[in-house]
């Protein structure tokens, strides 16, 4: 069983989507959109800098760690115990935003961990993503399925845990770390297809999701929240821990 866990949590903003109705056809009804989004959902809505409505997405990359990335000041695990221990997203933007420069410390944190993760493409062993999208109109809906994914891998551990900073560490034993990032956007426009069915696929939800958590100064992320394990240098996440808490990973 993991029992440890990172996460930066961010509060979601007013801004949310809504989960769309499901249609059930029965033996006696033809539905030609069963299972599939209302084409005239999408033609009244307002488009925005990043298209119409708003997207929930995740996505999760599995990596290969050896036991010296562990303890180096230049590792993934490094890099994201930092943000846990410092960054205060819920203070705002740049100090040169309102000059069209800055960006919301949110967008550059979401930003951050996509470009970290995609600097270690050569150590991914499995990933996969989902999204939902949903009308404006429904932005309570989407609000809530935000938080129902945070809390369904925040449920996985039995406990958060953060490293202090400076704690020093000998030696690190090799391990999978499990990153995850569950998103709330403004638009239809971000890619969250196919991570996971090939390396270029995933490469391509990564850079997708770093670019458009930019845009407009990051004022389209409406919400982010990142978990990974494990956290400790000297805990391993076993085969048996990632088929059991992770089964929707694909192997790449």
């Amino acid at each position: 069983m993991i029992t440890t866990l990172f996460s930066v949590a961010t509060p979601s903003m007013a801004f949310a989507p809504a989960f769309p109705t499901a249609r059930t056809a029965t033996s006696t009804e033809l539905n030609l959109f069963d299972g599939f989004e209302n084409p005239l959902d999408k033609v009244f809505e307002e488009e925005g800098p990043l298209g119409k409505g708003i997207t929930v997405g995740k996505v999760q990359v599995a990596i290969n760690v050896p036991g010296s990335e562990r303890t180096s000041k230049d590792s993934i695990f490094a890099k994201l115990a930092q943000h846990a221990r410092t960054d205060d997203t819920n203070s705002g933007y740049d100090d040169d935003y309102e000059d069209g420069y800055g960006d919301s410390k949110l967008s550059k944190m979401c930003h951050d961990v996509c470009l970290t993760l995609m600097r270690q493409s050569d150590s991914w062993t499995a990933a996969c993503s989902e999204s939902e999208w949903f009308k404006e109109s429904d932005a309570g809906k989407a609000e809530s399925l935000y938080n129902q994914w945070a809390d369904r891998e925040a449920s996985k551990f039995e406990k958060e845990y953060i490293p202090e900073e400076g704690a020093e560490v000998k030696e690190g034993a090799p391990t999978v770390a499990i990153v995850s990032l569950i998103v709330e956007i403004q638009g239809d426009e971000t890619n969250f297809d196919r991570a996971g069915y090939s390396f270029a696929d995933t490469k391509a939800v990564l850079s997708s999701l770093a670019s458009d958590c930019r845009v407009e100064g990051g004022d389209c992320l409406n919400a982010v929240e990142v978990f990974w394990t494990p956290s400790e240098p000297t805990e391993v996440l076993t085969e048996r821990d990632t088929i059991v808490d992770f089964p929707e990973l694909i192997t790449l």
